[in-house]
């Protein structure tokens, strides 16, 4: 069962107890792409870069050598609510993880030159996207829905922002918004509870906290739209999307099992049915559901022949249309919570994603849910809840499109 502890300053624990001989441990930071503004844009990314080029205490090289060096594995990424180091290693080396997690938390100094290599590097990062069309088209759909609002821009930022970073700029976000009261420290393993409270006390606990600006406000107001941009591509690539429930909206459960049974990661998901096995008309179509904290985005993506595309469109179309007009039978409902289930089931059981999973949850609810109760939600939606939140959703007048070819 999942131990939590607070620290004075603010700072929360989450573990999860697991026979293991390997560790995995990270931080969860309340801050992300959402967060930022205008010339901002694209920071947080740029900060979760740049943390590993140099502390008061170690190079560069010495941070990379710092985990890696004991046979262990150093990452991070951004997103745009959330920011994540973590690390893998055996248990002996918990402490040099946790240890490093606050040096470069709070203790990075941003050498120059090194900043200005990590610029060609992201530059480098957002060409690699550009060239990717199944990639970008994620970006641009957002940039389009949330138009006018911070979910908008990419999370990567823009060439001409990350190339005016400087390490002041970098210090500045970092002070306002990266504060132990925002971070949440999340561990599966084999270690006594009791000793990872004290090794967080240790190298977390003399850090203060201050009221970091809260710049969550507002919340977006998607905006329906319906747009094709000529790309020099092989095939054509196609989004439709809507709004969706947002983390604490009360259709989020309803709408995940609803987003699975349309066009989740299994082969029998009715879009790779209807679209790839009954047609051949693609090899990727998926659907994405992504709840923000205020608000909630579904998208589906396929990559089509270009002489298919519009056919396409219509049997997808005829898919959604057919969860809003027909509710599923008691059969096809108890199939697909049991498919659900155990997807969550085998996702949670490699540690590194439920070391990922808990932390983000505890970030978000200050709670985690064990899979016992995940499962008992599942099992409380209905065909009607479906049905309902089906109309909710993917009403024709409330679908954005998206295509490039």
């Amino acid at each position: 069962m999942f131990q939590y502890h607070t620290l004075a300053n603010g700072l929360r624990i989450v573990f999860s107890p697991r026979r293991s001989a390997v560790i995995y441990s990270g931080v969860y930071i309340n801050v992300g792409s959402r967060d930022e503004q205008g010339p901002e844009e694209g920071i947080s990314h740029f900060i979760e870069h740049s943390i590993f080029k140099g502390t008061e205490h170690r190079r560069a090289y010495h941070i990379l050598n710092r985990i890696d060096g004991v046979g262990g594995e150093l990452n991070a990424f951004t997103t745009k609510e959330e920011t994540c180091i973590y690390a893998s290693s055996t248990t002996a080396h918990l402490e040099r993880c946790l240890q490093l997690f606050a040096d470069v938390l709070f203790h990075s100094v941003f050498p120059l030159h090194e900043i200005e290599k990590e610029k060609d590097v992201v530059v480098e990062e957002i060409n690699s996207y550009r060239d990717a069309p199944a990639e970008q088209i994620y970006d641009d759909f957002e940039e389009l829905i949330f138009d006018g609002h911070p979910l908008a821009h990419n999370i990567l930022g823009s060439k001409r922002n990350v190339r005016r970073f400087t390490p002041e700029s970098l210090r500045r976000f970092m002070v306002g918004h990266y504060t132990p009261d925002r971070m949440v420290v999340t561990v599966v393993g084999d270690v006594p509870f009791a000793r990872l409270v004290r090794l967080c006390e240790k190298h977390f606990g003399d850090y203060a906290s201050h009221d970091a600006e809260n710049r969550r406000g507002v919340a977006p107001q998607p905006r329906k739209f319906c747009r094709h941009l000529s790309r020099r591509t092989h095939q054509a690539h196609l989004m439709i999307g809507c709004p969706a429930p947002g983390l604490f909206d009360d259709d989020r459960v309803a709408f995940s099992l609803l987003n699975n049974l349309l066009g989740g990661p299994a082969m029998n998901s009715r879009l790779n049915f209807a679209i790839r096995e009954r047609y051949g008309f693609c090899y990727t179509i998926e659907s994405q559901y992504v709840p923000f904290t205020d608000a909630g985005l579904f998208y589906l993506y396929a990559g089509v022949e270009n002489e298919a595309c519009q056919r396409a469109i219509e049997l997808i179309e005829r898919e959604m249309r057919q969860l809003c007009d027909k509710p599923l039978s008691a059969t096809q409902l108890r199939a697909a919570q049991r498919q659900l289930m155990g997807q969550m089931a085998i996702n949670n059981d490699m540690a590194i994603n439920e070391m990922q999973s808990i932390g983000k949850a505890f970030l978000n609810f200050d709670r985690v849910d064990s899979l016992d109760e995940m499962n008992r939600d599942i099992a409380m939606v209905t065909a009607t809840d479906l049905q309902r939140v089906a109309r909710r959703c993917f009403d024709k007048e409330k679908l954005s499109y998206l295509s490039y070819y």
